[in-house]
Order: structure tokens, then sequence, then C-alpha cells
């Protein structure tokens, strides 16, 4: 039996989309990807230079610059076009002016048929994953968010460096808002299968106090690397990836995304957030129910204030 070609369509090829594009040409994954862009010129200047690379890469892809039509027939649709901020801009006005593009963007999507999943990496991404929910009126299955997915990463780099352990070995999640109000639940991490707790007490390398250093380098990873270069797009990129492989592969993987909370935490229902959740063909599968401690719940119920604060300023009321 033939199988069916997986296709993704990314709008915007500024630093994030471009570096999300780029790995997934040197990973090989999906067989066609379509670049959609406001300035038709930078697509097409972007898909030339990717083709170029298809001699070397590990398989086959069919790469071009499109419009929103070519979103019909694909699997995944994935957003990182925004406005960036302008001196003087305040937060809010910054972000009614990416909930409005993000509605265009969803409508113009529709519009194509398309019937696929969107996956949104644009900040505040969990409140304009909640933007696209609402403007689609789709299953809260089929929109989701990049979430904590990067800050999780983050934290398993910087918990590994600590213990000198590989990363893959660190097991656990940033959970919340992708932001300020983001919060490790540190009741959860393993290293391999041994919880945290027991590391700390049999090890030199660290101890409680450390762990609140862990947690504010990984909160603010984002201003100290913008502080350096402006801005951060190359762990996004592979972090969407990841996304991206586990939907089109079907693989039932746990990553902690942003989306629609109803039953599952009380203190965040009717909230777009960061949570762990099985994500497959269907995009998010289920939302799994953590057993966090008193203290982590009062941060989740926060961080879902914090955003439902910011939704209520762009006339997005929650459940």
């Amino acid at each position: 039996m033939k199988r069916a070609k997986k296709k993704i369509a990314l709008i915007g090829t500024g630093f994030v989309g471009m570096s999300y594009a780029y790995s997934l040409l040197n990973q090989g994954v999906g067989d066609e990807l379509v670049l959609i862009d406001m300035n038709r010129d930078k697509a097409e200047g972007e898909a030339m230079d990717l083709n170029h690379g298809l001699p070397f890469a590990p398989s086959s892809m069919l790469i071009k610059a499109g419009d929103f039509s070519d979103c019909e027939d694909a699997d995944l649709v994935v957003v990182t076009a925004g406005a960036a901020q302008k001196e003087g801009q305040s937060r809010l006005d910054l972000l009614k002016i990416n909930a409005g593009i993000m509605r265009s963007i969803t409508r113009d999507v529709i519009a194509s048929g398309f019937d696929g999943i969107f996956l949104i990496a644009t900040n505040p991404v969990d409140i304009l994953t909640q933007v696209v929910l609402d403007e689609s009126k789709w299953p809260k299955s089929r929109v989701f968010g990049s979430g904590c997915t990067l800050d999780t990463a983050r934290l398993r780099h910087e918990l590994a460096k600590r213990i000198n352990v590989d990363s893959r070995n660190i097991h656990g999640f940033v959970l919340g808002e992708h932001g300020d109000s983001e919060f490790v639940a540190w009741s959860k991490v393993t290293v391999s299968v041994k919880p945290i707790a027991d590391v700390i007490d049999e090890s030199p390398d660290i101890s409680w106090e450390d762990l609140d250093e862990i947690h504010a380098k990984v909160r603010d990873a984002a201003y100290e690397i913008i502080n350096r270069k402006n801005a951060t797009y190359y762990a996004i990129g592979i972090a969407l990836v990841r996304i991206t492989k586990a939907v089109l592969n079907d693989e039932n993987l746990i990553l902690p995304v942003s989306s629609l909370v109803e039953n599952e935490y009380p203190e965040a229902c009717g909230i777009c957030i960061g949570l762990p959740a099985k994500v497959n063909r269907q995009g998010v599968a289920s939302i799994l129910s953590l057993k966090l401690s008193e203290q982590e719940r009062v941060k989740l119920a926060n961080s879902a204030n914090i955003l439902r604060e910011s939704l209520a300023s762009i006339g997005l009321t929650t459940g």
C-alpha cells in the first residue's frame, strides 16, 4: 500500500519559522513543506535555499513557497507569524495586534478547506492558541500550542548539567504559562526512575536551595539569550519538530503543550495552558491529570489567573 504523504504548511518565515523548517529538513520529517508569508519573495528565497540542501538531507521533500490555498490538504499548519514589539508599544497593544493577525490567519486557513491540526508557536503562545481555538470553533484536540515544551527542555538541560547526567535521563515538566509565571513541578521530577528528592539526599552536586536557582535560569533563559543575540529561535525550532513528529507519526508522546483545560485541573478550567498531554494524530488526545502538590496547585492557579486577565483584555471570556 502506498504511504500517504505528510504535508506541513508553515505560516511565518522569520527566525523561528525558518529554524523549524531547517530542522525539519535536517531530520527528514515530512514529505512536503509549504512556506507562507506576507512577503512572498522572502518565502520563495527561503524555499530556494532549503531546496539546495536536499542532496544532503536524509530523505526527499517537496519544499515550495505558497499561499493559504496550499493549506487545503495539509496535515499540520504551524503558525510562527506575528508582529514584533515596537519602541513605545505596550504589551497589551502588541497582544491586540497579534490576536487580530491570528484571527485573520485562522479564517484564511479554514477558508482553504483545511481539516488538519493547528500548532501555534507565536507568543504569547497560550493566549494566541486560545484565540485560534475561539476563532475556529474547532474541537480542542485539533488546536494547541507549543506551551512549555521548550521550557521543559531548558529544565532538563540545566538539571542534567548540574548533576552530570545525560539530559535525556531527566524526566519532569515545566508547567503553566509560557512566561514569567511558569513553574517546575518538582514533585514529579525524576532522574531516570529516581525522584529528585532522593537524588538531592544522596548527591553532593545538588541541594534543595539549588532548585530555585535552576528554576530561575529556566524562567529567565529567553531574556538572557535576547540580551546577547536579540532573539531565540534554534531550540524552539527543534522543539516544534519534535511535536510535529509526535503528530505525524501518531506517537502518543507526552509533552507539556498548551491546550484547553476542562475537568483535568479545576484551577485552570477554560484556559489554554501548558500541561502534560498525549500528542498523536488527533493532536492533543488527552491531558494527563497529575497529583500535584498543594504548592504546585497554587502556582498553577496563579498562572491561569494571569492568562485569564490577558484574555479578558482582548475580550475573551473563559469558563
